[in-house]
């Protein structure tokens, strides 16, 4: 999971890139020992290329409708970061979900932020609102975020991070949603910043800490 010198990041995005802000910031910052070096969107539209450009940052978009099937989706994704030569891609707001040859392309790692405390509320179509309504009609107390590292599985790689809110009586999908964005705005930068220092080990399912 280690590598010397600068890391090279990739971002994968659809959306508004609030948590690609996020880890633009600690990058800029110094907090972390790594460089953006592409923003990869699956929308012509998202705000988050504009956050890039914003910041210097190179961007490409791949539309899922320019490919014949998710499999030349997924390739395309993955010689992109490849051209780029990425060594951390970061899926932040990434609603499209990568076929398995996607990892057996890209040989760098991997991480994405869910919007709840996995295992819990995770999986195929367990996104955006859909994760906040589906805490709040199970009668969950606690919700939150998880970094973790992807596997081919949906929202069931080692975890790295994961930090907790209360759901109050009173909460809705949308009030609950603003609480577990600043989380996800805290967390997913701390999770970059321990990967790019070299830290982080990952032991079956568990992710470790040295030092």
């Amino acid at each position: 999971m280690t590598r010397p010198g600068l890391i090279r990041i990739g971002a994968l995005v659809s959306g508004s890139g609030s948590n690609l802000q996020a880890i633009i910031d600690a990058v800029e910052s110094g907090r972390v020992n790594g460089e953006l070096v592409v923003v990869i969107s699956s929308n012509s539209k998202a705000y988050a290329l504009e956050r890039s450009r914003n910041h210097g940052i190179p961007t490409e978009v791949v539309l899922y409708e320019d490919c014949s099937d998710r499999s030349s989706f997924s390739r395309t994704i993955a010689e992109t970061l490849k051209r780029y030569r990425v060594d951390l891609a970061c899926l932040a707001g990434f609603t499209r979900i990568l076929d398995p040859l996607f990892f057996e392309l890209f040989h760098g790692d991997v991480m994405n932020i869910h919007p709840a405390l996995l295992p819990a509320f995770g999986g195929k179509g367990m996104y955006g609102r859909r994760v906040h309504e589906a805490v709040i009609q199970s009668g969950a107390r606690f919700s939150g975020a998880t970094v973790h590292f992807v596997t081919e599985e949906c929202d069931v790689g080692p975890i790295i991070i994961q930090d907790v809110v209360p759901v109050d009586d009173d909460d809705s999908p949308d009030t609950l949603a603003a609480k577990v964005l600043q989380v996800e705005h805290a967390i997913y930068p701390k999770a970059v910043e321990l990967y790019c220092a070299g830290v982080l080990e990952v032991d079956g399912m568990r992710v470790r800490r040295r030092g």
